[in-house]
């Protein structure tokens, strides 16, 4: 990372660094998943929210995070279920 980079661009570029990160490993544990019939997606997400809760986020903050994101879901996927 160039040491002029803008301060703003240096954050934004961490934050996207952890969430990739974050997917990643839940990519991986998902298909090393050893009990199918337990889906990891939901206990991960119920994790996250109770660690956002956990780091001072409040309530609101969370419930509307989760909503704005799944609403914007289907302009992200364009159509698409699962990107392959």
């Amino acid at each position: 990372m160039s040491d002029t980079q803008n301060p703003e661009d240096q954050w934004q570029n961490q934050a996207m660094d952890v969430v990739h990160r974050f997917g990643l490993a839940l990519k991986e544990l998902h298909e090393r998943n050893p009990w199918p019939d337990l889906p990891l997606l939901p206990g991960a997400m119920n994790q996250l929210m109770t660690e956002l809760w956990d780091q001072g986020f409040s309530q609101a903050e969370i419930r509307e995070a989760f909503e704005k994101t799944v609403a914007d879901m289907p302009r992200y996927a364009a159509g698409d279920e699962r990107r392959l």
